[in-house]
């Protein structure tokens, strides 16, 4: 089980994709479309990330919110996808 500072570390960068990508986490979960477990199994997946450095280097270069899919490593990129279509 990651550590305190690793999940941290990775909830952001969850959050930094997701908005990224033009998926809004909060209102997705307000509308039902994304339970809170199923959000913390996001979070514990991007955990599972053997180079999130490359993920930090992605999005500064892509602040640009709701014109970018993710990138094919992200292991929550589906998932991400498919959120982004619900909306």
């Amino acid at each position: 089980m990651p550590n305190r500072r690793t999940l941290a570390r990775h909830a952001g960068l969850l959050n930094r994709m997701a908005s990224t990508v033009g998926v809004d986490l909060e209102e997705a979960m307000q509308r039902g479309a994304l339970p809170g477990e199923e959000l913390a199994e996001f979070v514990l997946s991007c955990a599972g990330c053997s180079d999130p450095t490359a993920c930090e280097s992605w999005l500064t270069s892509n602040q640009k919110v709701g014109n970018e899919t993710p990138p094919t490593y992200c292991r929550n990129s589906s998932a991400l996808k498919g959120l982004r279509e619900l909306a």
